[in-house]
């Protein structure tokens, strides 16, 4: 039997999955076309690459070889057709990009809007995670550029450093904090009220770290896992918060007050996979991010 790709997505879907059944549900094929096909791949591999005793279907020492050689087949493939497909002229394309969340409250829209205006035929896609799993994606080739913060990164990522982001407390403009005059001292925020985001984003850690080195025990009210929760809460209650500077810069209704000493500065950086192949689109989005870096001032990295 002449092995064929179907084959190698078949195997991929039941060890994913662990189960013939929901595998074959996934593929919209029947379980029985399914098992057939997986047999068919074993006889002329000559080795059994799936362990059916148990309650759950796992892959046998060597179906974890070979799995593992047929995902790095199946993206080198796909890897291909999408070089092949590439325009220089950009009249189309695609385009995977994975951020950490707090970038789609500044920075993913007007570069989104950029991408559409100079190039309308390029198809973007875009997904928030953390920053680990941004990195895996670029390895897995799930995505083809991120934007995170700075190192350390997993060996094989590439890092290109765009820009210093600064954090700041933020209040509402009708907070009586708006007008103060001058920095407020870190030991104060004992005495403030905080809405924060939530423990598994990267700029919670970053602000919980600035807090204990300075020995402050924050008086938190409220946790939210979205940063415009954040910004609407603040604008209505007399809560604080602590933001990037660049997202306060297009709210009219937040003001920012700088903390003494101040939080800690971190480098933005445009992450890929090194040697990776760059697609015309990719080139293209890398300029609109420094392009729209200079023209918002963004400190330098």
């Amino acid at each position: 039997m002449a092995l064929e790709l179907r084959h190698l997505r078949y195997l991929l879907a039941v060890a994913d999955h662990g189960n013939f059944t929901r595998a074959a549900e996934d593929l919209h094929i029947s379980q029985p076309t399914l098992s057939q096909q997986i047999k068919q791949l074993e006889r002329t591999v000559g080795v059994q690459l799936l362990d059916r005793t148990g309650r759950a279907v796992r892959l046998t020492d060597a179906g974890e070889t070979y799995a593992h050689h047929a995902r790095r087949a199946l993206r080198d493939l796909a890897a291909a057709e999408r070089a092949v497909h590439d325009l220089a002229d950009l009249s189309r394309g695609t385009l995977r990009l994975a951020v950490t969340p707090t970038f789609t409250a500044y920075l993913i829209g007007p570069l989104v809007a950029g991408l559409h205006t100079r190039h309308p035929g390029i198809t973007l896609g875009v997904e928030e995670m953390s920053q680990d799993r941004v990195e895996s994606a670029l390895l897995a080739d799930e995505a083809d550029l991120g934007i995170a913060f700075q190192g350390p990164h997993l060996p094989g990522i590439a890092a290109t450093a765009l820009f210093t982001e600064t954090l700041s407390l933020v209040v509402g403009t009708r907070h009586p904090d708006a007008a103060a005059a001058r920095p407020l001292a870190v030991q104060d925020l004992a005495g403030h009220r905080l809405a924060l985001l939530s423990g598994d984003f990267a700029t919670r850690g970053h602000i919980d770290a600035y807090l204990a080195e300075h020995r402050v025990t924050p008086r938190i009210a409220v946790e939210a896992n979205s940063i415009q929760a954040l910004t609407e809460i603040v604008q209505r209650a007399s809560l604080a918060t602590v933001l990037p500077d660049a997202i306060t810069h297009d709210q009219p209704h937040l003001s920012p007050i700088p903390l003494q000493p101040p939080l800690p500065s971190r480098v933005v950086t445009l992450l890929r996979r090194e040697n990776g192949y760059r697609s015309a689109a990719a080139r293209a989005f890398t300029r609109l991010v420094d392009d729209h870096v200079r023209a918002r001032g963004y400190a330098p990295a």
